[in-house]
């Protein structure tokens, strides 16, 4: 078991009560950046290829082509402070949120440390001029949460989110979880929080 990381560590940012709804709300807010995952005046929408299948249910069209890879997620400046430690891509996954035929890819990531458990980042990276760019901020590690169960099917993001009920409780040790999606809709990503289960 990994002993929690003392006070004095870079990784781990000054404790405040965790509040599970404001943090919730506050993911909620941020999500409206991610619009920068479509360029300004597009029209493509998650699952308009599907809306062009024959009306009659016949599959002699050709499958749509695969998207492109997304970027690079060891490439990316993360806007996440690790003091003198490097920066972890601990998960990621290759998507298509908005349909475009263009990857997007979604990491997570958090300081390198020796002990200790290091809250989770989570970003939305696109590709500006061959350069990996943080597109937005799903996760912020200043909210003291670790992801988990990070997955990615069509224009959903998934992950589980671990987090504490106040400061008090050990970083080896959450108490809370919240399994969550990220949809692309109306040329955004939108939060849905799923229901909250009882303390793990």
């Amino acid at each position: 078991m990994q002993l929690p990381a003392s006070p004095a560590d870079p990784t781990v940012p000054r404790t405040r009560p965790f509040h599970w709804v404001t943090t919730a709300l506050a993911l909620a807010v941020i999500t409206g950046a991610a619009a920068l995952v479509e360029p300004s005046g597009a029209t493509a929408r998650p699952g308009a290829a599907d809306s062009a299948a024959p009306a009659d249910g016949h599959a002699d069209q050709e499958p749509p082509e695969a998207p492109a890879p997304g970027p690079d997620p060891e490439e990316a400046d993360y806007p996440i402070d690790c003091g003198p430690l490097d920066v972890l891509v601990t998960d990621s996954v290759d998507t298509d949120l908005d349909g475009d035929g263009q990857g997007e890819a979604v990491a997570v990531v958090r300081c390198d440390a020796g002990s200790g458990t290091p809250p989770s980042g989570m970003y939305l990276l696109t590709t500006d001029g061959g350069t990996t760019t943080v597109a937005a901020t799903l996760v912020d590690p200043a909210e003291r949460m670790t992801v988990e169960r990070l997955a990615a099917r069509d224009d959903t993001v998934s992950v589980r989110l671990l987090g504490y009920s106040s400061d008090a409780v050990p970083r080896c040790c959450p108490d809370l979880q919240r399994d969550v999606d990220w949809r692309w809709e109306d040329g955004r990503l939108a939060l849905h929080a799923r229901r909250a289960p009882n303390s793990v």
